[in-house]
């Protein structure tokens, strides 16, 4: 079972883009290294060498101590190296455990033995019992499962085939809590069994948590490895970004009492959201918190028009209720998904028409063409956008730039009420540093801001105030010094409440 795997010099161009400049890594049984890097620095590429998914041009490999150069995932997996992506490669019109044993069917007789396939397919979910629903099962079909369910089919897809070593690549991104806590719980057992494991997560807390070591990228290149008991989160991510600090994002400047009351919402109920009522002012910034899919995505789809609801949404002090997002647009609202690959771009065309897509119309028939892309150019200098030119395709940018795009499509509305669904997931932390810059210039200029976020610590470094939702219900209202880790961690349990107003 033991495995040594040591990446030298690797390299990767694609044309003259280099996106791999001089890549090295090691990890042994029984240990966890820590891959970090801001977003386009190499850590996807290099995982991608060493699970088979592209070829280096140099550099080389060694497995057990020999030189190996695998052609296909497939062959790496038959060599004990499996991996889990943040994109998810299941087949959505396929049955879990169809998707699990896909290409390493059991087969008995000749025949693929489903019965075998079942029971182990039941076994492997078993490993995650009491942290998902009745719903997930050998035969449930993948698309109608929730985006934490899917991730863990993906995670046990990659243990199906027993690897040696794992790759993790933000594999926690979409899980809860107790779904993290769950993971971390198994690849403790891993180490004892002497499995080894890569771990690339943004999250700088569940590093020092699980790691035993750190190697970290920068523009392609390795900068650096740390043992995780000798180094710092300040440390690791100058390390990630020549001469930067830890973000500290939290800039409370109070909103006054007599501010403008820009939301209201009373007993709003939609899918499992039951009953919750609370108000926004301008200028403030209210988070959502609690474990993953208590209700706060639906929140946010229910008051921009996406998603039937029962309640009173009361804005300025009218009485609205949306049945499509083109009449929330109307009222000044802007909506940012977290899942910008399906929900906030068209990843075929250009950067030039993402930003515009919700605001053409602006600019008459025929387009004004002329005026369309000087107004994006200032957004995107204003954003920091980071690309070749407006008209490469959104999908050339990382992923941090992409989701600046996603943003900026709304900043050229000048919204009053922004509904942020977890905008900062997969993100490097240089990117989430000038998002919240961002957002204290939107607070400045008077914008409300209702921000959900799957990450505790950007509830509590940058809202004013954190509603916390248990079970589809608001389970208490932080504010002042009650938003703390102490109460917010009580309150998505459903042990803290208190009222919101």
């Amino acid at each position: 079972m033991s495995v040594s795997l040591s990446a030298q010099h690797v390299v990767k161009r694609y044309g003259g883009v280099v996106a791999l400049a001089d890549g090295n890594l090691d990890v042994q049984s029984g240990e966890v290294v820590a891959l970090l890097g801001a977003n386009g620095s190499g850590k996807s590429t290099l995982s991608k060498i060493i699970t088979g998914v592209v070829a280096p041009n140099e550099g080389q490999l060694r497995l057990d101590g020999h030189p190996v150069s695998f052609k296909s995932p497939s062959e790496a997996r038959r060599h004990g190296i499996a991996a889990v992506y943040q994109e998810l490669s299941l087949i959505p019109d396929m049955t879990v455990m169809e998707n699990i044993w896909l290409t390493h069917e059991p087969i008995s007789l000749g025949r693929v033995n489903r019965r075998e396939m079942r029971q182990r397919t039941r076994a492997l979910l078993e490993l995650f019992a009491g942290t998902y629903g009745e719903a997930l099962s050998p035969d449930a079909i993948v698309k109608s499962l929730p985006p934490d369910e899917r991730q863990i089919v993906e995670i046990v897809k990659a243990l199906s085939s027993e690897p040696r070593l794992i790759i993790l690549d933000e594999a926690t991104a979409s899980l809860d809590s107790q779904q993290v806590t769950r993971l971390f719980e198994l690849i403790a057992d891993w180490k004892t069994r002497d499995m080894a494991v890569i771990f690339v997560s943004h999250r700088m807390e569940e590093i020092f948590r699980i790691a035993d070591r750190a190697t970290v990228l920068r523009n392609g290149y390795s900068v650096g490895t740390r043992p995780i008991s000798e180094t710092n989160g300040r440390e690791l991510v100058e390390l990630m970004i020549e001469g930067a600090t830890q973000p500290d994002a939290r800039e409370r400047a109070p909103v006054p009492a007599d501010a403008h009351v820009r939301l209201r919402v009373t007993n709003l109920s939609a899918g499992p959201l039951r009953d919750v009522s609370f108000s926004l002012r301008d200028g403030e910034l209210l988070g959502l918190g609690g474990l993953q899919g208590q209700g706060q995505s639906e929140l946010l789809l229910a008051l921009f028009g996406a998603m039937p609801s029962t309640g009173t949404i009361t804005l300025s002090g009218e009485t609205v209720h949306f049945r499509h997002p083109r009449q929330a647009m109307k009222h000044e609202i802007a909506f940012v998904p977290g899942d910008r690959a399906s929900e906030g771009l068209l990843l075929s065309r250009s950067i030039l028409e993402n930003l515009h897509l919700p605001s053409w119309h602006k600019y008459g028939i025929p387009l004004r063409m002329k005026q369309a892309r000087a107004s994006a150019q200032a957004n995107a200098e204003e954003l920091r956008l980071v690309a070749e030119s407006l008209d490469a395709p959104v999908s050339s940018l990382s992923g941090g730039n992409a989701q600046k795009v996603v943003i900026g499509k709304w900043l050229l509305r000048d919204p009053k009420l922004l509904l942020l669904n977890d905008p900062t997931k997969g993100v490097d932390v240089g990117a989430k540093a000038e998002f919240y810059g961002l957002l204290t210039e939107l607070r400045k200029s008077g914008a409300a801001i209702l921000f959900y976020s799957s990450d505790d610590d950007e509830l509590l470094g940058l809202c004013d105030r954190v509603l916390v939702f248990h079970d589809g219900q608001l389970s208490a209202e932080l504010q002042g010094d009650q938003v703390n880790r102490t109460n917010l961690v009580a309150a998505s349990m459903g042990s803290l409440h208190a009222q919101a107003d």
